[in-house]
């Protein structure tokens, strides 16, 4: 078997803001694997400033996987606890070798294009009227939960917003959630909660930065508003460890992303400890291209969660893979009328 990487960069169609800054452009590794019958392809999605194996020896480690592809996915697993998101590249190359359609991995109705997965519409940060486009053009997409990142302008500008979608859609008809990226300090976070939970929010993620987990237990314990964790979960790797943080934090929700947590296995056991802690839970995307989304989204939909899941970040993207992943109505489908576009693996081969 041959094992290949490339790197691709990702470009968004417009400036995408978040409280750690402005995001032109996203670094993607592809990893290709060849048995001369079949091929595989996984995303490692790295999340520059945000994954833990955001380090200088990274592509190294992919180099060191393609030239050692013949230890197989379960020792490579093992042996890339520090690389979570080359985890998941791996877990999928492997999974898309063994389908009998590289891009089937996990096959179900959803696969067939006989049912969907409900998800989030997401407003990025920036200025009033940018945000309140967004906003605007996500429920007139079909949206009934609306996620809002906020920490970046004012928090008054922001709560305004929130008011105005309130004023117009009660809580039954329009759910919001709100992502702080960690963006309130420990002493004025608690305030903030207090006064966003007025407005009827499903749940806010990562009130205050990741690392903290006395005060965010403190938040979890005191706040009126459900506190979904986030960045909390990144770089936690043993399972000790990760059982600990749940009985310590205590906190509503869990948010899953597999490029930074290990990919399936890991969600598998964060997802295990968050029911046996009675905390809910949800999957997100981080940024990855449609390759990474559609394994993700494959996997998503296979552990029933009722749910908004928060994998609408496909249409990001000028220069995406072609895909049958399609956003209709608020939710998102696999058009099995569509085709992949593989001029990426020819590229590569």
């Amino acid at each position: 078997m041959k094992a290949s990487y490339r790197k691709h960069i990702l470009n968004f169609k417009r400036p995408s803001g978040t409280s750690r800054g402005i995001l032109k452009t996203k670094e993607t590794f592809f990893l290709i694997l060849n048995d001369g019958k079949s091929y595989g392809i996984g995303e490692c999605g790295l999340l520059r400033g945000l994954s833990i194996d955001d380090r200088a020896d990274y592509e190294e480690k992919l180099q060191w996987v393609c030239e050692n592809i013949v230890l197989g996915e379960a020792e490579f697993y093992q042996a890339l606890t520090q690389f979570p998101s080359i985890q998941f590249g791996v877990e999928t190359a492997f999974k898309s070798l063994l389908s009998e359609d590289s891009f089937i991995l996990f096959p179900s109705e959803f696969t067939q294009g006989e049912a969907s997965i409900s998800i989030n519409g997401l407003v990025w940060m920036g200025d009033e009227g940018f945000m309140k486009e967004q906003i605007s053009e996500k429920l007139k997409q079909g949206f009934t939960c609306v996620k809002m990142k906020i920490g970046a302008i004012d928090f008054k500008t922001e709560l305004a917003l929130l008011k105005s979608i309130r004023k117009q859609f009660s809580s039954s008809e329009v759910e919001l959630r709100v992502d702080a990226n960690g963006a309130f300090s420990p002493k004025e976070a608690l305030e903030k909660l207090k006064v966003l939970s007025d407005l009827k929010l499903h749940s806010i993620e990562q009130p205050i930065r990741q690392g903290q987990w006395q005060e965010m237990a403190r938040l979890c314990e005191d706040s009126p508003l459900a506190i979904a964790l986030d960045e909390e979960l990144i770089g936690v790797f043993q399972k000790e460890e990760k059982s600990k943080l749940l009985h310590t934090i205590k906190p509503q929700y869990i948010i899953l992303k597999p490029s930074l947590i290990g990919g399936f296995q890991g969600s598998d056991t964060w997802i295990n400890l968050a029911e046996r802690n009675g905390a809910g839970w949800w999957i997100t995307s981080a940024l990855e291209s449609n390759v990474g989304l559609n394994a993700i989204s494959q996997y998503t939909f296979t552990k029933n969660s009722k749910l908004p899941q928060g994998l609408g970040t496909g249409s990001l993207y000028t220069n995406n893979i072609e895909s049958p992943l399609k956003v209709s109505n608020g939710t998102l489908k696999y058009d099995i009328s569509e085709v992949w576009n593989l001029d990426l693996l020819h590229n590569n081969q």
